[in-house]
């Protein structure tokens, strides 16, 4: 993706987050980005399909991610993932802002492409949630994953606190949640 591209889907993400997909047009998003609004043609076919493209690529990113932190393997590995989900809620606000609030706006065929990677990383949670005995069975550890990413992505409209601090309260308030769901491990053996 051109560094152009990003840049346009960077402050479409913030004016969204400000004013909400609806209420923000091409014209708006082209003045923040010291183009005309018709000059974002040349990079997106509409806004529908800037916002299609801006939740995908949040949804590729966490996918992604997760599997990179999976495949380090080692003790730590659920640790990693809380933390690499935390600093995302946190340095992203704006995204997380769009994704919970826009993504009803987004294209059938891209809402159906982010569901599913949604579905995938949740996925990827619970059965290290599962292989850790962190939850009883693959059911519960979706529950308590899907909560979790409840309190994780709940950043964007909680006090703020300088961001390495919010990072640690996160971290720490997620390794509890996961953990609790457990049937007889503690946390110290499961989350070094």
């Amino acid at each position: 993706m051109s560094k152009r591209r990003q840049e346009l889907l960077a402050i479409a993400a913030e004016l969204f987050a400000a004013r909400g997909f609806a209420n923000v047009t091409v014209d708006e998003i082209g003045d923040a980005a010291g183009v005309s609004g018709p000059a974002l043609y040349h990079h997106f076919s509409g806004k529908e399909a800037l916002l299609g493209e801006m939740l995908i690529d949040i949804s590729e990113y966490l996918l992604s991610g997760a599997r990179r932190v999976l495949a380090e393997g080692g003790a730590g590995a659920l640790a990693r993932l809380i933390r690499f989900h935390a600093e995302f809620a946190v340095t992203d606000r704006a995204l997380i802002t769009v994704h919970f609030r826009d993504l009803v706006h987004a294209a059938d065929h891209d809402r159906a492409k982010v569901r599913r990677y949604q579905s995938q990383y949740a996925l990827l949670w619970a059965d290290e949630l599962t292989r850790l005995g962190l939850a009883a069975d693959r059911r519960t550890a979706q529950a308590a994953v899907h909560a979790t990413f409840g309190l994780l992505n709940s950043t964007p409209f909680s006090t703020r606190l300088p961001a390495a601090q919010m990072v640690e309260l996160l971290v720490t308030m997620a390794t509890s949640a996961l953990t609790s769901a457990a049937p007889a491990v503690g946390l110290a053996s499961a989350v070094p």
